[in-house]
């Protein structure tokens, strides 16, 4: 660590850390935090040049105490006027961000795009934001390590910056968290922090906050992330030589898309990913053997993840290596074929709730037949009844309210462009409320429209979905 002193205009910033273990970059955002000055606008004077985003510490002999002079103009917001129509830029910040109707974007502090799209993705859940606002700093529950709960501190903190800003965050304090408590995603080649991959940076953030949210620290009425993306399977496992079979269960937190020359759409990829075949020993048969798995899903999350295998180990090249193969996915995701038949049972009469209130928005009567059979609660109805009723009574008398239905909707896309999963770039696809989308590129937030997201689905060296979060349907 050195410590400077930077003059920017008549102002004077003296004890400004520099971490030279970091590039540059990360340096300028802690000024942009003070003085207001993007990191694109500052040019930093050093041994007669101006410091560069990639330029090597060492090379430059700085001293602690040493003073710099930074040249940049800050963002100003420009004030309202008195009379006449008021314009999105001569609001207050906050009430820009909200007019804007999307977040900011995040400030790429040296290959960590994987990291940005990330977060993009999971701060499109609304009730994750409110379970992480209930944690306090000081709600570290029993069992959570130190490195989770701060990790946990900073998600909230960075959340919260993107929702109060129009101007681009610089989550370093994330960053330095993330690293901390996962010190792979501080590899580093040639001084450089090394592009990492997103899908491990989500799957990692996800076990952590499943670890501190769910703990006695998090309010009871935040919403637990079990809750909000768990996935319970339930697996047959099967030896064909030795007849042997048994039954498996466990939770995780996204389903996986395998890809092959036969998967041309998500729905064939998810097929696949849950049936496969692992070797284990048999008893009977005293040795090795093949096993199938055959899973399906038992409890559904109020967000379903997706991830697609895109990435395999190549050993020529001694890296991850991408399958481009073009894999169409939906805009409205149906998962009623892959669960268990105890799930399917449960979720017949929220379907039919739900289809009749599809039909009832275009002003026709619906049908409502009862039967002797079981509702999703467990209670009877009579049998032989039929009568012809609104579909708002239709629903509140065959199911309780927030039921879900198997059915999900498409509202984040992190996708990937490049060959290999620790290159390239990464970039996040989000759905706002009002229906529009934004590709959050670092930090370059822009409008797009939703044919572009369905033209992410690979067969090119174009950004190709990596991963999909859906939102379930419910009634």
């Amino acid at each position: 660590m050195l410590t400077v002193c930077i003059k920017w205009q008549k102002q004077v910033f003296p004890g400004i850390e520099i971490d030279t273990s970091q590039p540059p970059v990360v340096f300028k955002t802690q000024l942009y935090t003070l003085t207001g000055v993007p990191p694109e606008r500052q040019k930093i004077m050093v041994k007669g040049g101006i410091l560069k985003d990639d330029t090597d510490w060492s090379t430059l002999g700085l001293k602690d105490g040493q003073k710099l002079m930074m040249i940049g103009t800050a963002d100003e917001i420009v004030k309202a006027p008195e009379n006449g129509p008021v314009f999105v830029e001569d609001l207050p910040e906050e009430e820009q961000a909200a007019a804007l109707g999307h977040s900011a974007g995040l400030y790429n502090l040296g290959n960590t795009c994987y990291m940005n799209s990330t977060l993009q993705c999971l701060h499109s859940v609304p009730e994750l934001k409110s379970a992480l606002l209930s944690y306090s700093d000081n709600a570290r529950g029993n069992g959570v390590d130190q490195a989770s709960h701060t990790l946990t501190v900073a998600t909230r903190n960075t959340f919260g910056e993107l929702d109060q800003s129009i101007r681009p965050v610089a989550p370093l304090h994330f960053l330095q968290m993330l690293r901390k408590k996962y010190p792979q995603f501080a590899q580093q080649q040639n001084n450089v922090y090394m592009q990492q991959d997103a899908e491990e940076c989500w799957t990692q953030l996800v076990y952590t906050l499943s670890q501190t949210l769910t703990s006695e620290a998090s309010e009871p009425t935040a919403g637990q992330m079990k809750e909000l993306f768990g996935i319970d399977l339930v697996s047959r496992v099967h030896c064909a030589e030795s007849g042997e079979e048994s039954s498996e269960a466990e939770s995780v937190f996204s389903l996986k898309c395998h890809i092959s020359h036969e998967v041309n759409h998500l729905h064939e990829g998810l097929k696949h990913g849950l049936k496969t075949e692992l070797e284990k020993v048999s008893p009977s048969l005293g040795r090795t053997a093949i096993y199938t798995r055959e899973s399906r899903i038992n409890e559904l999350p109020r967000y379903l993840t997706v991830q697609f295998v895109r990435f395999f180990w190549k050993r020529e090249s001694n890296q991850k290596a991408k399958i481009l193969r073009k894999v169409d996915y939906p805009l409205e995701l149906d998962v009623y074929d892959f669960c268990s038949d105890e799930l399917k049972l449960k979720l017949q009469t929220p379907r039919q709730v739900l289809r009749d209130a599809e039909s009832a928005k275009f002003g026709l009567k619906v049908q409502v037949k009862t039967s002797s059979s079981q509702n999703i609660e467990g209670s009877s109805t009579s049998a032989g009844e039929s009568s012809s009723m609104d579909i708002d009574k239709a629903a509140d008398s065959s199911v309780p309210k927030k039921q879900l239905t198997g059915i999900y909707d498409l509202i984040a896309v992190l996708t990937h462009k490049g060959r290999s999963a620790d290159s390239g770039h990464y970039v996040g696809w989000v759905k706002q409320d009002d229906g529009k989308w934004i590709e959050f590129d670092d930090d370059n937030p822009s409008i797009r429209k939703e044919e572009e997201i369905l033209k992410l689905s690979g067969g090119g060296d174009w950004h190709m979905a990596y991963i999909c979060l859906y939102k379930a349907r419910v009634i």
